[in-house]
């Protein structure tokens, strides 16, 4: 789902920063206020996390890649604004290191990946769990839905991104400057890939994670929601 250099137009890429810029800023503001000190280092370890889940990526034709992301899972343990801030800085170090996206992309990654997914998957898990035990098994299946439904969100705004580019860029010739695929070729691809692959390794990881995470250190799971109340 990375988007690298190139793929965009620069008034798409722009507008991207633009939009994450207030985001950024809200989600720093906002985990200073809901993190707790012991859960300061789980930020670091989220980020980590999501930064090796998205190392295992594999190319989509006619999109860039399809991998498992794990911000869900990240919302769901530290609150959606301090996962946003994790994935933002795995996709960063995946940039800047790596050249894993690009660097003029990073606004439109982090916006699919670290806030449409991130905002989309917790308020799914929210809303389906309700006011369920923390230790239910409940939780676990609306854990991997919700984790199913954030990364497919989030591929599907990445297809759009990609589609609209023949549309606003072309040569004299009629050619596109940028990504060569449109919304017939970009959408299936790349949602298609997550749909039936990635989006299910999304919701298996996130599932058994909240499944451990139950019986281990159920403390873990219930302080986003003494946040949430």
């Amino acid at each position: 789902m990375h988007i690298p250099d190139g793929y965009l137009g620069p008034a798409t890429s722009g507008v991207m920063y633009v939009l994450m810029l207030p985001v950024w800023i809200s989600a720093s503001k906002m985990a200073k206020k809901t993190l707790k000190a012991k859960q300061v280092p789980l930020l670091a370890i989220g980020a980590a996390f999501s930064f090796v889940i998205m190392m295992f990526n594999v190319p989509i034709p006619g999109g860039t890649t399809g991998h498992a992301v794990g911000a869900v899972l990240v919302a769901i343990l530290l609150g959606p604004w301090a996962a946003c801030i994790a994935v933002t800085v795995a996709l960063v170090v995946q940039a800047l290191l790596f050249g894993d996206g690009g660097i003029t992309a990073i606004g439109a990654n982090c916006f699919n990946m670290a806030f449409i997914e991130v905002f989309a998957g917790y308020y799914i898990y929210k809303l389906i769990s309700g006011k369920s035990a923390t230790a239910s098994g409940r939780r676990v299946i609306v854990a991997g839905i919700a984790g199913y439904i954030g990364i497919n969100i989030a591929s599907l705004s990445a297809a759009i991104m990609f589609g609209i580019q023949p549309l606003l860029h072309r040569a004299a010739d009629g050619q596109s400057l940028y990504c060569p695929y449109g919304l017939g070729v970009a959408i299936p691809a790349m949602l298609g890939e997550h749909m039936l692959v990635f989006g299910w390794v999304e919701a298996i990881v996130t599932a058994l994670v909240v499944k451990y995470l139950q019986k281990q250190d159920p403390t873990l799971l219930e302080a986003v929601e003494e946040v949430s109340r």
